[in-house]
């Protein structure tokens, strides 16, 4: 039977609901179908990410170690400097990554450090890196700035649907997130927008988040789904672990499915919680349509598989790299 398989930004909760309810083996067969229109199956984009201002932050997300408002043992720090920075960018770039992810933990840039981000970005895009930066909200005038600098994509993340939103934090709004995703897209920057699962939420939330995503002005160009890394401290990880409630990795999957589905140009990135799935599952994601990841041992203040391991998967499975001839990452 043929699909439909062209982009569309007017999909219902209904519709996207029903592909999670599809029989497993024929919603990753259209997700694959989906994948293998616009993107070859065996390459995966690479990225690693680097926090280049750790804790302290104003949100009160209740997934993350670094909000101010919880006790996670998390020491804050100041902006790294610049040269620590691009002495980081070029080891990742050594090392295979193909794009150069910088956070900090703020609630949004304050002026005062634009000088020292675009230093930073403009260092990291002269190095033949792709840039991404995860700083929180902004204004049109820093978005120009940071497009200006050298920023090649920006990434706020929806982090669940509308609805269970205030469940996760109530320092910002949904509002807020899709303000800032304006600003990215009308610099002229690529936006990188997904969301978090396995934090209590429902199915019918996590079609929410993916309705919201799909139906964005633009689609995210990168589209991370992170498992929720359950962090002792923070509300959400301590209600995980006390339930025992992560999320199953047959739903993982049909979350990856979905999303390749609804928002078939983007790069579906396995993002955190990779560490604790196993090979089995990982090569059911990229079977699904997944066709990016984070390299390197650390993402922001969770633990990432080591590249000796994600060669090893990438050899096993016949993977690599985008654009690369090698198939080690």
């Amino acid at each position: 039977m043929a699909y439909d398989l062209s982009p569309r930004h007017d999909w219902t909760r209904a519709e996207i609901e029903a592909l999670f309810e599809l029989p497993f083996p024929e919603l990753v067969f259209r997700a694959a179908q989906t994948h293998r229109q616009y993107f070859a199956p065996e390459e995966v984009q690479l990225s690693q990410l680097l926090s280049v201002k750790t804790g302290g932050c104003a949100e009160n997300c209740g997934y993350c170690s670094q909000s101010a408002h919880f006790d996670t043992g998390l020491k804050a720090s100041k902006l790294m400097p610049v040269d620590e920075v691009l002495e980081a960018a070029r080891r990742a770039k050594a090392g295979g990554a193909q794009r150069f992810c910088m956070g900090a933990a703020w609630r949004d840039i304050k002026d005062r450090d634009m000088p020292q981000l675009t230093s930073m970005i403009a260092a990291v895009k002269a190095e033949g890196l792709e840039t991404c930066a995860t700083l929180g909200m902004l204004n049109a005038d820093q978005a120009r700035a940071l497009k200006d600098a050298g920023l090649d994509y920006y990434n706020h993340n929806l982090d669940s649907s509308p609805e269970y939103y205030e469940s996760v934090v109530t320092t910002r709004t949904y509002q807020d997130r899709l303000d800032t995703l304006a600003h990215v897209r009308d610099a002229g920057m690529s936006t990188c927008c997904g969301g978090i699962v396995g934090m209590g939420e429902t199915r019918t939330d996590r079609a929410g988040l993916l309705q919201a995503l799909a139906n964005l002005p633009a689609h995210p160009d990168s589209l991370p789904i992170n498992a929720l890394m359950p962090i002792t401290g923070t509300p959400l990880g301590d209600k995980v672990i006390a339930e025992e409630a992560q999320i199953d990795g047959i739903e993982f999957v049909r979350t990856i499915a979905v999303a390749r589905i609804v928002c078939p140009k983007s790069l579906v990135r396995l993002s955190a919680g990779r560490e604790n799935m196993s090979r089995e599952l990982q090569a059911l994601c990229f079977m699904a349509g997944a066709n990016s990841i984070f390299v390197g041992d650390e993402l922001l203040t969770t633990s990432n598989p080591d590249r000796d391991h994600d060669a090893k998967l990438f050899a096993d499975l016949g993977l690599k790299p985008m654009g690369a001839a090698s198939t080690a990452p």
